[in-house]
């Protein structure tokens, strides 16, 4: 540390190699922690007076999520929460992800898909609003944005279940959202 107080030199930041996932771990043989979650067992006996309970397989995706947009449909990220909440349950790794997270990722990515159709619709040149001349569509530009912020919060997703899933998987559920992207441009669903 120096003088003023500052933390200078040394090892940056997530610098140096990173760890591997916890399924290569264990298919190589290697020592590996695998995260418990905590699992209380009751007595039926121990339930006096309880409350009729109903067990919920997902989480319901916010409100905002499948909010009417200004062309009248739905935005279309409660979609996409669903699917990325499925993907982690085949994981084992619901548990591990906040909900918030998931909802963030699924707006991110619901709004380049609407970007990316505005594109479609509008082409890839606006008019500027005081000259009256072309300039390049602000859609290519807010669908860069939510793609790239899309991206960090998949990448955040995907760290945890890497991280904690023990078995090895395959297939990704964006890979699905981009085709169904594509095959609505064609206007084949």
């Amino acid at each position: 540390m120096a003088k003023d107080g500052t933390n200078r030199g040394g090892r940056r930041v997530r610098a140096g190699d990173k760890p591997d996932a916890l399924a290569d771990k264990i298919a190589n043989g290697r020592e590996a922690t695998v995260m418990e979650l905590p699992m209380t067992e009751l007595n039926g006996a121990e339930l006096t007076n309880a409350a009729d309970l109903y067990g919920e397989e997902m989480p319901q995706p916010s409100e905002y999520l499948s909010a009417k947009q200004r062309d009248g449909r739905p935005l279309g990220a409660d979609e996409i929460f669903r699917e990325t909440w499925i993907w982690l349950k085949e994981r084992g790794c619901e548990k591990l992800v906040n909900p918030r997270l998931i909802e963030s990722y699924a707006q991110s990515f619901a709004r380049f898909i609407q970007c990316d159709e505005a594109v479609s619709s509008y082409g890839l040149l606006g008019k500027h609003p005081t000259t009256g001349g072309a300039i390049s569509s602000p859609f290519v530009q807010m669908a860069n944005a939510y793609q790239k912020q899309a991206n960090l919060l998949w990448y955040e997703i995907f760290e945890i279940v890497k991280q904690n899933c023990t078995t090895t998987f395959e297939g990704l559920p964006q890979v699905d959202k981009m085709e169904q992207l594509l095959r609505s441009r064609k206007g084949v669903t």
